[in-house]
């Protein structure tokens, strides 16, 4: 009996590291000043840092038995929960991204990247049904349609199959289709690699945000702007980081155009999924123990530092 009830106290506390973890990651994204989002002090007309702030409160509940239920359903959940809070689409990409690896940290076993595998290699229709709702409640921009399984109706695959389905169009679904590629063998790197070096978090996490966005052209702004504007948005983050990044001042006076340049007032050049992968990135990092680093220790230069 004893036993049992320590190992129901350490799941429970793990239950809520994880929530903790993929709340603070969500929180460190948005307070980031990455060019063309929404940062403190940098608002959309339809969306402000305060969305972020709240949704990322509304999941902590929904992530936290990320273990105890089908990975669509806590989607859903999540989804549901930001909806009390905020009217605003501010989380759909991150929640899709963060569920997956709240599921696999449950889980254990030492290796995420391959506890990730397992989660998705498991979902059912049942849970594409579930994320369909999910997504269709969020009503996210410029989805469109599509001849097959598109979210509009009931889906008939199990989740994976129709993430790989849109995995050509949506960086989302493809990171559901390559068990999180971008994620692990880019974003991660990149953020442990700027913290090791003594970045700040804020800092950090715009390098981050700029190298997922060099690496792969925005699906977010393909589908709002066309690819051309995609590809072109990816060619200004490349220049940035070639100039130096949040490292330097030519390279910091280079992310402040890019940012004059992405904003209009119909968002279409939002580079929103780079932003979801840099919060899926940090929250990795975060589940590895990366906010006791040397580098949170000593403080760290900040993406304002001149």
């Amino acid at each position: 009996m004893i036993a049992e009830k320590r190992e129901a106290a350490a799941a429970s506390a793990a239950a809520i590291d994880i929530a903790a973890a993929a709340q603070l990651a969500c929180l460190l994204e948005a307070s980031a000043p990455k060019p063309g989002n929404v940062s403190p002090g940098r608002h959309f007309h339809d969306l402000r840092y305060e969305d972020f702030l709240a949704s990322a409160a509304a999941i902590g509940a929904p992530l936290a038995g990320a273990g105890t239920r089908p990975l669509g359903e806590t989607i859903r959940l999540a989804i549901e929960a930001t909806a009390r809070w905020t009217r605003s689409n501010a989380n759909l990409g991150i929640v899709l991204l963060l569920a997956p690896l709240a599921r696999a940290a449950s889980i254990g076993g030492g290796d995420l990247r391959a506890a990730v595998r397992r989660v998705l290699d498991e979902t059912t229709v049942d849970d594409a049904r579930n994320v369909y709702a999910a997504i269709r409640q969020a009503a996210p921009g410029g989805l469109g349609a599509v001849e097959e399984q598109d979210v509009s109706g009931d889906p008939t695959l199990p989740l994976a199959d129709v993430m790989r389905l849109a995995a050509g169009r949506d960086a989302i679904a493809r990171e559901y289709a390559a068990a999180f590629e971008l994620t692990f063998l880019t974003g991660v790197p990149a953020l442990e690699r700027a913290r090791n070096d003594g970045l700040a978090w804020d800092a950090a996490a715009v390098e981050t945000f700029l190298t997922l966005l060099a690496a792969a052209a925005d699906t977010h702004i393909a589908r709002r702007g066309g690819p051309a504007l995609a590809e072109e948005v990816s060619r200004q983050a490349r220049e940035a980081l070639a100039a130096g990044g949040v490292r330097s001042a030519g390279g910091r006076e280079a992310i402040d155009r890019m940012d004059r340049a992405l904003r209009d007032g119909r968002h279409l050049a939002n580079p929103g999924a780079a932003a979801d992968l840099t919060a899926a990135a940090i929250f990795v990092v975060l589940l590895g123990g990366g906010w006791q680093t040397p580098g949170s220790r000593r403080g760290g230069r900040d993406a304002a530092s001149r």
